[in-house]
């Protein structure tokens, strides 16, 4: 049976009531939900376009994020491809500092393991 896509004021993983927050985490938690959220921050992209940037996602998997994202109006679909909404987009600028983060904590854990142990 297929997962219900997490909605706020239902059931979903961590939470029996479904807080909004939790509702967000467990979609976003989701396979390849952040992937595509952040290949569309570029700008929008074709069902092809977008299998090719999150290297070799299953078509079935991209196909159940997109259902998942379009239905919690990240996403959205046109005659230009796929692409965040307004809404997509708000919370993508909410994600986009951890872009720097993530590249500062690996040249940390890189530093890290070629330093001697002391």
């Amino acid at each position: 049976m297929p997962d219900k896509i997490p909605t706020p004021g239902s059931p979903v993983r961590g939470s029996k009531t479904g807080k909004p927050i939790m509702a967000l985490f467990d979609l976003l938690g989701r396979s390849w939900a952040l992937g595509v959220i952040w290949q569309l921050s570029n700008g929008p992209k074709t069902f092809r376009d977008l299998q090719s940037a999150c290297e070799g996602v299953s078509p079935t998997v991209l196909n159940r994020r997109l259902k998942e994202l379009k239905a919690s109006a990240i996403v959205a679909h046109d005659g230009n491809g796929y692409h965040l909404t307004d809404t997509g987009k708000a919370l993508f600028s909410l994600l986009q500092p951890f872009g720097p983060w993530a590249i500062d904590w690996a040249k940390t854990l890189e530093e890290r393991d070629t330093l001697p142990d002391a």
